[in-house]
């Protein structure tokens, strides 16, 4: 993703505005496409227990964690921003399993 203008080129509210808005997009395009791998997740396991996996989550939260500081971004904000996605693809495919095992 290059910017259209990098943030010091930025001389305006408006400038700036236009560039949240292209990252916002290319932001909620990454993340569609991350819960199209998220729901097939949910239909490769088949125990909702599987959803969660406290192992898996604290290593993606330590790589996540190195990687935003190398990115000069906030470690605190980056993590919780994750956790949030984490819990709400956890309870997303909970509920698609859950839904499949009682359709069974």
């Amino acid at each position: 993703m290059t910017a259209l203008k990098p943030p010091a080129q930025c001389e305006t509210k408006e400038d700036v505005r236009a560039e949240i808005d292209r990252v916002d997009q290319a932001l909620l395009a990454l993340f569609a496409e991350r819960h199209q791998y998220v729901t097939r997740m949910a239909e490769i396991k088949t125990d909702p227990h599987e959803a969660r996996d406290p192992v898996r989550i604290e290593a993606i939260i330590e790589k996540l964690r190195t990687r935003s500081l190398a990115l000069d971004l906030d470690e605190d904000q980056a993590e919780l921003i994750w956790r949030t996605l984490i819990d709400w693809n956890i309870n997303y495919e909970k509920g698609i399993i859950a839904a499949r095992r009682r359709a069974e």
